[in-house]
């Protein structure tokens, strides 16, 4: 049964293993369509309805995985949300308010939404980079990649519809990126339940090996006679004692020899 990932993060009190990059830039991204509908204003009621809708959720999202990330993970996330969506977006809000010309505005706004937009979409290229790593598919879920593929195709409508291309124009990049993601999910998705199947026989097999190793060297033992050899050790100084034996000796059979020589050549 599938649940959401953020279910699974509240469930499991943990949100190891996951990005946080993907969340945080699809609240900038948010933020920024938001701002461009609130300029626009002309059809303009879908983007920014859906762009604060989006907003309330991904802040959820947001303080959902700071709240349950590792230490390790937690201070990087901070500090990644304040510099892109507090310290970021608020330098786009002032030099288009105040640097700006009013004509422009609109335009400037819109081209840097595309190219954050783009950014979303790339943004699951390190899940993606995962997935081949660990040839598991258990941080991106397929839902996910379906969900953000149909919202390419229905966002890059609506723009052609409207006759807008900075909102038609990212949403290319989305669906290629979002197919490449449900490509990758068909790839790898048994993928980890071969790999485990693997690992047990290389497991089995050297158990088996193990087993029959003491089996072998018993059956020599028994073919040869012989039982298990005994080493005992040899003192250094034993030859050199065997050497001064033997020199005594030989000092005593010479002695001994030339006394019955003398006594043979002595006169009776």
């Amino acid at each position: 049964m599938y649940r959401p990932t953020f279910w699974q993060i509240h469930k499991k009190k943990t949100s190891e293993g996951y990005k946080s990059l993907p969340y945080l830039t699809a609240l900038f991204s948010s933020m920024l369509w938001l701002y461009y509908a609130l300029l626009k204003k002309q059809d303009a009621l879908l983007l920014m309805t859906i762009n604060a809708f989006g907003c309330v959720i991904e802040t959820i999202y947001t303080a959902l995985f700071i709240a349950y990330a590792p230490k390790k993970t937690r201070v990087p996330t901070i500090m990644l949300f304040l510099g892109l969506n507090v310290v970021l977006f608020s330098t786009v809000l002032l030099v288009i308010q105040f640097v700006v010309k009013e004509d422009y505005k609109v335009n400037v706004l819109g081209w840097i939404c595309v190219g954050f937009a783009v950014s979303v979409f790339a943004a699951p290229l390190s899940v993606m980079a995962t997935v081949i790593k660990t040839r598991s598919v258990e941080f991106m879920p397929f839902s996910l990649s379906f969900f953000l593929t149909l919202s390419a195709v229905v966002w890059f409508g609506y723009g052609v519809f409207i006759h807008d291309l900075r909102v038609a124009c990212p949403n290319v990049l989305g669906f290629v990126f979002g197919l490449a993601q449900m490509t990758l999910y068909a790839v790898y998705r048994n993928a980890h339940i071969a790999d485990e199947k693997r690992e047990k026989e290389k497991q089995f097999e050297l158990e088996q090996q193990k087993d029959k190793l003491p089996v072998k060297m018993k059956s020599i033992h028994r073919r040869s006679g012989l039982g298990t050899p005994e080493v005992h050790p040899v003192d250094g100084h034993s030859n050199d004692d065997d050497d001064s034996d033997d020199e005594v000796r030989g000092k005593g059979n010479n002695n001994g020899g030339g006394g019955r020589k003398d006594q043979d050549d002595s006169p009776v």
